[in-house]
């Protein structure tokens, strides 16, 4: 009998039981989030809605029946709340998506005090994924960090004015943000792959979504007008590859700590491979959250 075999016997028998994989998709009551939502939900994973829209976050959620949280990147002692009620409901997380963000307008700062565009794209996650930290360890997960070409076209990252006080505009600051998503990935896979974590960040293509609303980046011009039809490709293709590293094989299939775009690893903004700069990032990103004392 082959071992295969023999855990479907123990499962019959009552002996044993699979266990659901939990899959936390933050950003899900819309765009890719939701698309990747749908699919690994259909294939019979746990999916967890998380977004900022109460209306649309139930609407997915009720499609779905899976459990919903509501959270507010722009206030981070939303995401701490988030962080506490998801250790108290969910014994272990197997797949932490991190895929909330956006592209915003004229600079803004948060009730935090950081720059908006940083702070949702960038410390809102870090924040989650560093309080989620032993439980995402115990469970030996995956967190999967969904950042744009744009770390490549717009990002310039200036470790000394992360807030973008001295030079601030839309694309930058969401280059910046992304470029910080892959930074934190690597080093992400640095500080935790050898106790478990397997971590990617990807690019998901230019995707049909609503993520430029309120944005006064020229990037709207495509995004909310009828060049969306021509240019964009629709939520499910952009789904794709967070649904191949949720459910492929890392160490098989992918690497840890890479960034990928349609399921190869792809080149990202050289200053993505600055190891000390991602190590600065981190302990910056400590700080600007409120983890550790200011530098």
């Amino acid at each position: 009998m082959t071992a295969l075999s023999m855990l479907w016997r123990a499962i019959a028998e009552g002996k044993c039981e699979l266990t659901q994989r939990i899959i936390i998709i933050t950003g899900s009551s819309d765009g890719i989030g939701a698309a990747a939502a749908r699919q690994l939900s259909a294939q019979g994973d746990r999916v967890v809605i998380v977004g900022r829209s109460r209306e649309k976050t139930s609407s997915i959620a009720n499609e779905l029946g899976a459990d919903s949280f509501l959270s507010d990147f722009t206030r981070l002692a939303e995401v701490r709340a988030l962080a506490a009620a998801l250790l108290e409901k969910y014994p272990h997380i197997d797949v932490l998506a991190n895929n909330a963000g956006g592209i915003m307008g004229n600079r803004e700062e948060t009730v935090d005090g950081h720059e908006k565009t940083f702070q949702v794209n960038h410390l809102a996650p870090f924040l989650l994924t560093t309080l989620l930290m032993e439980r995402l360890i115990a469970s030996r997960a995956r967190v999967i960090n969904t950042s744009s070409v744009a770390n490549q076209y717009f990002g310039a990252l200036d470790i000394h004015d992360l807030d973008a006080r001295k030079r601030y505009s839309p694309n930058k600051a969401y280059g910046d943000a992304k470029l910080a998503n892959i930074l934190f990935t690597r080093e992400l896979h640095h500080r935790y792959h050898a106790q478990g974590i397997q971590t990617a960040a990807f690019h998901p293509g230019n995707v049909a979504t609503s993520f430029s609303t309120g944005s006064t980046s020229a990037m709207r011009v495509i995004y909310q007008t009828a060049l969306k039809r021509i240019m964009l490709i629709k939520p499910k293709q952009g789904a794709d590859t967070l649904v191949w590293l949720a459910c492929a094989q890392p160490g098989e299939d992918w690497i840890s700590g890479e960034y990928y775009y349609k399921r190869k690893i792809t080149r990202a903004n050289k200053q993505a491979y600055d190891a000390e700069l991602a190590k600065q990032l981190w302990e910056s990103s400590e700080s600007m959250v409120g983890l550790r004392g200011a530098p």
